[in-house]
């Protein structure tokens, strides 16, 4: 009878196993085709595949895997089980592994968990936004039903992806139609798979339903993959970069694959030609967006540390490295205290946390780099910039600045030449941080692209007229082309002026005083022949109740907390103060109402049109402001010659802005 009972336990398993592998492939001399045999510790495996031992060759290949000690992910390794195990991996990970047993996935982060069906519908499209149906492909739950299978054992995890690997290959492979190509075989998610399925693979691969077979398949597919992106790599600009760096990757970490050299040559070659055409000289990224700026940093580094992991990092000059550190450096001259960026261009708020491990990784490549340190270890290390304002001319962001800490007045200007891809219309535009407030935060890009409603709604957010610049008639800029004039630091004097030719027949040129390292007056002419209205505008925090003072041609912020800002025009002649429709986006396909306002009047001939306005930060009663031009006071001449009284009390002010 116990032998009995023995048995049919079993045969039970065997039945099971049978049933849950009777999908598999069957693995054919063919199945090889990819592997180089001859690469060193695949000699057990060669030899089996000679004698016509396929089914032995993979499992010999699987061993190979479970035991391979010579190539090390990052994050993710095998024979690190317990790293995971009975640990949290995170309530995010957790929810999108477990959703993703029942099919519900998230393909975009703005967006909340969608329901594929059983039989999962991979060409679903659940809001007509693009990055939805891009980002599908790019199954980012799977690391994290790795990571859930590490931490918990549960087989289910491993069963389920490997279901679902199986399913994504059988339903989209190439050539399924020419619609579902250009999402799930867009360069750039094909790339995303072959940098996020290495890790998954180690997750995974220690788990019985990790068969021979199913190795076989997932290394067919991922090489099917890798060898795509070769081929059609995107044409420029950072999904190249992404691209790349992915390849490179893939070679480092599937050497045993036969292309795995060509893959790592490949991008190697890209990533040397392109951070020469892709950086200027003072270490801004073209696309001319911080967090793009900041992502082709980490892309960079990710190519530099395969090739260090591939052995063949010598292929990188020592200029690749010193431009990454100049780019790190140029991004602390960019950033606020609580370690974030200007949304300029296509960009959002990220978490303090998530910018120092940045930081960290950054400080480990780079260990003598002192201001580096600085921020991996949030100053307790290493030192802060020798400098407070800072110009990087070649990129166009210009900082004020008269302190590093949280209480320190910040303001960061762009005004650089023609951007790509992830830049918007609006050189001149600032944001400006006093005592740990973002009074003047930029719109950002709330959402990408889609049908026409989903792209008129990205386009709002893009309209020169919702950031802190000049327009006339509403227009967006034509041109962004800023050229510098004048930047020139002093001790209680900072200035700025350049000038964009925005429309036809319509130049822009801005000067920004920073005074007293306390407040700022920005000049801004209109100069040429073009006519219609001309409004500078003006965005504000969505929390600041501001006060429209449409009598004295003023706004201030009304916080309870004694930290507030006046902003004021000191034109002599008419203008109207008109309030705009105002909104901010701070994370993805998210946006907020907030207050905003032009300053207005009409251009009726070629005479040059003058705005003055005053930024002053206050505590709780608004000052009253005048300006007093003395008789060599030429604006049109950039000749600055004039007495500032604030609520009485004079300073003078003399400087040339050109």
């Amino acid at each position: 009878m116990k032998n009995f009972k023995k048995n049919t336990v079993l045969l039970f398993f065997l039945l099971a196993s049978f049933f849950s592998h009777a999908q598999e492939t069957p693995i054919k001399k063919e199945s090889f085709a990819i592997i180089n045999l001859n690469y060193k510790g695949l000699e057990k495996v060669n030899s089996l595949f000679n004698s016509a031992k396929y089914d032995e060759a993979a499992r010999e290949l699987l061993t190979y895997y479970r035991n391979r000690k010579t190539i090390k992910h990052p994050d993710f390794n095998t024979g690190d089980e317990n790293r995971f195990r009975g640990k949290e991996i995170g309530k995010a990970n957790q929810e999108k592994a477990d959703n993703a047993l029942v099919h519900k996935f998230q393909p975009q982060k703005g967006y909340g968990f969608y329901d594929y069906g059983k039989d999962i519908n991979w060409e679903y499209w659940p809001v007509k936004d693009n990055e939805v149906r891009w980002q599908l492909h790019r199954v980012t739950w799977w690391l994290p039903m790795g990571m859930a299978y590490r931490s918990s054992g549960d087989e289910k995890y491993a069963k389920e992806w490997i279901f679902q690997f199986r399913d994504w290959e059988k339903k989209n492979y190439l050539g399924s139609s020419r619609e579902n190509d250009s999402f799930a075989w867009r360069p750039l998610e094909v790339s995303d798979r072959v940098q996020s399925l290495p890790p998954t693979f180690n997750l995974f691969v220690n788990s019985p339903n990790f068969t021979p077979a199913f190795l076989m398949e997932f290394l067919n597919s991922y090489n099917k993959q890798a060898a795509y992106i070769p081929e059609h790599y995107s044409k420029e600009g950072n999904h190249l970069l992404f691209e790349a760096q992915r390849i490179l990757g893939a070679g480092a970490f599937f050497p045993e694959l036969k292309q795995a050299d060509s893959w790592r040559k490949s991008g190697i070659e890209i990533l040397n030609r392109e951070i020469k055409l892709q950086v200027f000289p003072d270490g801004v990224q073209w696309e001319l967006s911080p967090i793009y700026h900041v992502a082709c940093i980490d892309i960079f580094l990710k190519a530099y540390n395969s090739a260090k992991m591939a052995g063949v990092a010598k292929e990188f000059p020592d200029t690749y490295a010193q431009t990454i550190e100049k780019m790190i450096l140029a991004s602390i001259s960019m950033m606020f205290p609580n370690y974030n960026y200007p949304m300029f261009g296509d960009s959002w708020l990220a978490d303090k946390e998530g910018r120092i491990k940045q930081f960290k990784n950054w400080s480990k490549v780079f260990p003598e780099n002192a201001q580096i340190k600085y921020f991996a270890t949030d100053g307790a290390e290493g030192k802060l910039p020798d400098y407070l304002s800072n110009a990087l001319p070649n990129g166009g962001f210009y900082t004020f600045r008269n302190g590093w800490n949280n209480q320190s007045t910040i303001m960061i200007l762009k005004a650089g030449p023609p951007a790509e891809f992830h830049a918007q219309p609006d050189n001149g535009t600032f944001e400006l941080w006093i005592k740990g407030r973002n009074f003047t935060p930029d719109s950002g890009c709330y959402i990408y692209s889609g049908d026409e409603e989903v792209t008129k709604k990205r386009n709002w957010f893009r309209q020169t007229k919702v950031h802190s610049t000049l327009t006339l008639d509403d227009q967006n800029m034509v041109i962004t082309k800023a050229t510098q004039n004048n930047w020139a630091t002093s001790k209680n004097l900072d200035v700025l002026t350049y000038t964009n030719p925005s429309y036809t027949d319509l130049n822009h040129q801005r000067s920004v005083l920073f005074i007293d390292n306390k407040y700022f007056l920005i000049i801004d002419k209109a100069i040429g022949k073009a006519t219609g209205k001309l409004g500078v505008h003006f965005q504000l925090k969505e929390d600041s109740k501001p006060v429209f003072d449409k009598a004295n041609n003023k706004v201030y912020t009304t916080y309870e907390d004694g930290n507030n800002l006046l902003i004021q025009s000191l034109n002599a002649d008419k203008l109207a103060l008109n309030e705009e429709t105002g909104k901010v986006s701070y994370a993805y396909a998210k946006e907020v109402a907030r207050p905003a306002f032009a300053f207005e009047k009409a251009k009726n001939d070629a005479k040059t049109e003058l705005f003055i306005s005053i930024v002053y930060p206050f505590a709780d009663k608004a000052p009253d402001i005048k300006i007093q031009p003395n008789k060599d006071n030429d604006f049109n001449k950039g000749i600055i010659s004039l007495n500032i009284l604030i609520d009485g009390k004079k300073s003078e002010i003399k400087t040339r802005l050109n």
